[in-house]
């Protein structure tokens, strides 16, 4: 049995190296030493607030190939603050169900139905533990071993959400009556980055190339940035690296 390896290390936000005693190790799983390596080094930005996201592997079609990592809170969908009947939310954790967190990640995940058709990884049927970690508070750098024969071209992809992230135009009272946008505000930002194996790079800059639905109603990337604010903020830079081994 193959298993994955994605192993998530934390730094200061000052950038200064730290000390080995003070990373945090999130995940640590057995690997298979023979597969490519995949390293996300993610430097947050100045709107960085415990935010969801995934990132993944996927063809040049859009299929989902592996994911690499999601945090924990969509993976069991267990969150910091539970729901508390429609539209509400207690001020403690526990168990909800929001699709408008990461919709793109979510349609095209392993073991959604076929077509597109969303199924949440809940606390009964998480998402496999392999992949996930709590959400690094500071800069972070991500190693996960590929599982999968990769394709000559493929892309990288992450998406990220902050909960009740508003600004002027995804207002509170934009979609008053969808209790889904009220909990995420300006929707899920979709970052990616293409790799041909045939031209290969030290490293790749991700860079954001749309948002999900604000509802989570469907998983496609929608282009228009332009209304979007501080979203673009929780991360500063994303870098890939592919060791082949």
């Amino acid at each position: 049995m193959l298993l994955l390896l994605t192993v998530i290390s934390c730094e200061t936000s000052s950038k200064t190296p730290v000390k080995a005693s003070a990373e945090e190790s999130l995940i640590d799983k057995v690997s298979d030493n023979t597969k490519p390596v995949v390293g996300i080094s993610i430097d947050n930005g100045p709107r960085h607030n415990h935010p969801t996201f995934a990132v993944w592997i996927e063809d040049m079609d859009g299929t989902l190939l592996q994911t690499l990592f999601v945090t924990r809170s969509i993976a069991t969908g267990t969150f910091k603050y539970a729901a508390d009947g429609e539209g509400k939310w207690k001020k403690e954790p526990g168990e909800a169900i929001r699709p408008a967190a990461l919709p793109v990640w979510l349609h095209k995940r392993e073991g959604s139905i076929p077509g597109g058709a969303l199924v949440m990884p809940t606390k009964a049927n998480p998402f496999p533990d392999a992949f996930t970690g709590a959400t690094p508070e500071n800069n972070c750098k991500i190693s996960a071993s590929v599982l999968k024969a990769l394709p000559v071209r493929f892309a990288i992809c992450l998406e990220v959400n902050q909960p009740w992230d508003w600004n002027p135009y995804w207002s509170n009272s934009k979609f008053p009556q969808d209790a889904e946008y009220l909990t995420s505000a300006q929707p899920s930002v979709v970052y990616a980055v293409t790799i041909d194996l045939n031209k290969p790079m030290d490293h790749y800059s991700m860079n954001p190339i749309g948002h999900g639905h604000y509802a989570g109603k469907d998983g496609h990337v929608y282009s228009d940035l332009s209304t979007i604010t501080s979203a673009l903020q929780i991360f500063n830079h994303i870098n890939v690296s592919l060791n082949q081994q």
